[in-house]
């Protein structure tokens, strides 16, 4: 800008002719011409540089449609791409935008902040083979109990969320007072009642999933889970990527429904079932082919619940034994502690090559005793 002014300023004077001003100030005639007629138009601040940009712009996005995604934005709260796949199912004649754009414009609403960009290092080193996949619905449930909170009226919530892994169908969202076993058990209960029985129901190592101190890790709830033909799996400790589309779903849900909280617990469930309806019928999933809403690729499972637990069968070589309610078996006047989950509960004691005895509940092996040292080595596998 000093230069400039001060060409015009020489220009003003008029001590010698524009075409030697120029020449001084190393400009060509035309670019110093162009420079004076912008002051004579326009004084000092037309000296300022002008946008390159060009005055219309044939990408850009129409003001209706700007308004539709805003609209939808404001009332459904979704990201860019999701967004983009409810408007294309709801209106597919229009042409909408790329999620690109889209997340553009709300940035420039300031309706989403930009996304920090994370390692996905975690997630990858999680991925070790050993988890069973989820080829079909209801082959694995993943279950979570997100982050406990207060309501408005002081009381504790624990949402326990229950999803099947290959749909992401929501299966249920219950709002509990406690994460101990009975609410948690007839939770499932109501699930299996409505969507029969799963394959596998993976969890993290929190109560009521896991035990750190039993025989495996394993709690009531997991061994009744074992009982009805379900296999309890239990992530990594400190690993929570290993189930990190359930994760991720927490975040939605809390976004939806907890900030800020209701005012009772009743509220606050019929939060989540509004929430379970739109999740599962309308909100598009982007893991869903065709971004589609989870709903429409979920059956239940053909296996149904049983209302009275199956009776356990076991080889006709094994021999039971009744686990006392103290959680301890004997086997040839030797007692043997096994855990206190197991209260009540027959196991099938079968000798093996290696003269061992293998204890099991059900097709569950809970380890083995060796007769010799006299000792219980715990080693839970299944046997199937």
């Amino acid at each position: 800008m000093s230069e400039r002014l001060a060409f015009i300023q020489a220009c003003l004077h008029r001590a010698e002719r524009i075409v030697e001003i120029c020449d001084r100030f190393g400009i060509s005639e035309k670019t110093g011409h162009k420079w004076l007629r912008r002051f004579q138009l326009g004084g000092v601040d037309a000296l300022a540089d002008r946008s390159h940009a060009r005055r219309d712009q044939p990408h850009r996005m129409a003001t209706e449609i700007a308004a539709q995604i805003l609209k939808w934005r404001r009332r459904t709260g979704y990201g860019a791409g999701k967004l983009r796949d409810l408007l294309m199912q709801r209106q597919p004649q229009v042409r909408w935008p790329s999620a690109s754009c889209i997340g553009q414009l709300l940035q420039r609403a300031q309706l989403i902040r930009p996304r920090r960009r994370r390692s996905h290092d975690a997630e990858r080193r999680a991925l070790d083979g050993r988890r069973t996949p989820a080829v079909a619905p209801n082959d694995v449930w993943t279950a979570d109990f997100k982050g406990e909170f207060r309501l408005t009226n002081r009381l504790e919530c624990y949402p326990l969320t229950v999803l099947d892994l290959h749909s992401h169908y929501l299966l249920g969202c219950r709002a509990l007072t406690t994460t101990a076993v009975a609410p948690t058990r007839r939770a499932f209960q109501r699930l299996f009642r409505e969507y029969g029985l799963p394959g596998v129901v993976r969890t993290d190592n929190g109560v009521p999933f896991a035990q750190h101190n039993a025989l495996g890790r394993l709690g009531a709830l997991a061994f009744w889970w074992v009982r009805l033909g379900i296999r309890p799996e239990h992530i990594t400790p400190a690993r929570p990527a290993e189930n990190g589309a359930h994760e991720r779903f927490h975040k939605t849900l809390k976004a939806a429904t907890i900030r800020p909280p209701a005012a009772s617990l009743g509220a606050q469930q019929r939060r989540f079932d509004r929430f379970r309806q739109e999740y599962n019928s309308t909100r598009p999933h982007e893991s869903v082919p065709g971004h589609l809403p989870p709903g429409r690729g979920y059956t239940p499972a053909p296996r149904p619940y049983p209302e009275r637990l199956p009776t356990i069968s076991y080889p006709a070589t094994a021999e039971v034994r009744l686990v006392d309610r103290g959680g301890w078996i004997k086997w040839r006047a030797q007692p043997l502690f096994l855990s206190t989950n197991l209260s009540g509960q027959y196991v099938g004691l079968t000798e093996t090559d290696r003269e061992l005895i293998t204890i099991a509940y059900a097709s569950l092996a809970l380890g083995d005793f060796d007769p010799h040292l006299q000792r219980f080595i715990p080693r839970v596998r299944w046997l199937d």
